[in-house]
């Protein structure tokens, strides 16, 4: 299916961000469907007609949502992942809180239809960000002790980037919050780290050190 691209709007950046940020928040609550420009002004605070003067219809506004939110949770990933200040787990679950976390506890029952109107409505745009996401976390593990850890495992580390991001979305499903969210997917990541062989990871060491000041 072809898609048009969403409408290049003149408005002040930071009021066409404030415009989209709203209109994800319906759109993750009531699904595409449901929504209707009447809440998503509501809830932006502006009126109807204000979001016609920067989006053709819904449609159009669905689009540059979407691209909205893939193109901000990929930079604030990225900042996470390339924050060498911070060691490789902390970047690990900071990299999917950004990418997953924000939206646990506001989609509305409806999120499978979501997902496939957005497929239906946006062409590759998710298929894209979420490549570019799997690449990212890769060689984030990759310039990090664990994929050494793991080499005589024989697994890679797309594997891992993998495995991890199965699992994150396993345990969004399962998370009321964004904080039972974070809770759960620092649990996840513990067992990654307990998996790497003694004495093969540094990172494993800190990590556990990390943990055993924190219970004091």
């Amino acid at each position: 299916m072809t898609t048009r691209s969403p409408t290049t709007s003149k408005a002040d950046p930071r009021r066409r961000a404030t415009l989209l940020d709203a209109a994800l928040t319906v759109f993750a609550r009531y699904g595409y469907r449901k929504a209707s420009m009447d809440e998503i002004a509501r809830v932006a605070g502006v009126s109807r007609q204000g979001l016609y003067l920067n989006f053709a219809d819904k449609e159009d506004l669905f689009r540059a949502s979407v691209q909205h939110h893939y193109a901000s949770a990929l930079s604030a990933v990225t900042a996470s992942l390339l924050d060498k200040d911070r060691p490789i787990d902390e970047r690990l679950v900071a990299a999917f809180d950004e990418w997953l976390g924000r939206y646990v506890g506001i989609m509305g029952a409806d999120a499978s239809e979501l997902i496939a109107d957005t497929t239906k409505l946006t062409g590759s745009i998710m298929s894209d960000h979420r490549k570019r996401f799997e690449q990212a976390l890769t060689k984030a593990i990759t310039d990090s002790p664990l994929k050494s850890a793991y080499a005589a495992t024989g697994l890679t580390a797309l594997q891992l980037a993998r495995t991890l991001d199965a699992t994150a979305r396993g345990i969004k499903e399962v998370s009321a919050s964004r904080e039972e969210f974070v809770e759960r997917l620092v649990i996840g990541v513990r067992v990654l780290y307990a998996s790497v062989p003694i004495g093969a990871s540094s990172s494993k060491e800190s990590l556990h050190s990390r943990n055993a000041r924190g219970s004091q």
